[in-house]
């Protein structure tokens, strides 16, 4: 698995739009931010453009993400914005560029199909918060994402479950939000989970919806050999008048419960105020036990 370069100061950072609008008043903190930690922040081309509820048309986003991939002088893209689009970007992308010189590729949630499908082509990336909203974050979600930016370490503790499955483990961190990763199935950009270590995280889904999701993975073998399971935020769901009768928690408990893996829930990632960064790709340590959960980046 290839890693990008860590940033140095003076170092340019690209801020594009993959899926929805986004203005560069919007972004006026994310970009004072990169200005505090010494970088530069180069506006894309998609910032401003609106189509609906895009950021223009999918040619001039895959045109402004295809700049920024090719530009030697871009050492990090970052994401403006989620919602939806990015997946229907991918096709129209040279990664040739890209694969022989890796650049950090920083988002989550709709950013998930990036990151999926870069995990395919074996290049290492940032799952960590978008530029919008980063103000509203805590301060360890952005310390971490300056941390992996720079090339500090990192290690996380985070509080224990009732639902937790202990244990110890090591593989390499894959994942993202369970939505996106559910409609990659099938595709070029579905993640081979085989002896890694999944996170998952989701927002604003009906429970029954997060059932059918996690049977999906199950029946499509992405469960079955699994190091590890990570479950960070699962929030504002949603039921029908007729409950499900599981809390999203219990309904990821219930479909790896065959299965003999450590399972983490608690991870501060996701749609929550501690989003903190985590690399995908890279090699972790996972450790479950009735006190606290531990995750460690290895050499």
């Amino acid at each position: 698995m290839k890693t990008a370069p860590f940033l140095k100061k003076k170092d340019k950072v690209a801020i594009v739009a993959t899926a929805r609008k986004a203005t560069q008043e919007d972004l006026q903190p994310a970009i004072q931010l990169l200005e505090a930690w010494g970088l530069q922040a180069v506006i894309g081309s998609s910032i401003g453009l609106e189509e609906h509820q895009f950021a223009g048309s999918d040619k001039e986003r895959a045109e402004d993400l295809q700049q920024q991939l090719n530009d030697p002088e871009i050492k990090a893209i970052w994401c403006a914005k989620g919602g939806y689009g990015t997946v229907r970007i991918l096709d129209l992308i040279d990664f040739s560029a890209f694969k022989e010189n890796p650049k950090w590729i920083i988002g989550y949630s709709d950013v998930t199909a990036l990151h999926s499908h870069l995990h395919n082509l074996g290049i290492a990336t940032l799952h960590a918060q978008m530029c919008l909203g980063v103000e509203t974050k805590s301060e360890a979600s952005r310390e971490t994402l300056r941390k992996v930016l720079f090339g500090e370490e990192l290690t996380y503790e985070f509080s224990t479950s009732s639902l937790n499955k202990t244990g110890t483990t090591k593989g390499e961190l894959v994942g993202g939000n369970l939505s996106v990763l559910y409609s990659l199935c099938g595709s070029n950009s579905a993640i081979n989970t085989q002896g890694k270590i999944l996170f998952l995280e989701d927002l604003d889904e009906y429970l029954y919806h997060i059932d059918r999701m996690m049977q999906n993975l199950k029946r499509n073998g992405m469960l079955e050999n699994l190091a590890g399971l990570i479950v960070g935020g699962m929030n504002a769901m949603n039921d029908n008048t007729i409950p499900f009768g599981k809390t999203a928690e219990e309904i990821i408990t219930e479909t790896v419960a065959a299965y003999d893996f450590p399972v983490a829930f608690n991870f501060p990632a996701g749609h929550i105020e501690h989003n903190q960064a985590l690399i995908f790709g890279r090699r972790v340590k996972l450790e479950v036990n009735d006190e606290n959960s531990f995750l460690s980046y290895l050499k």
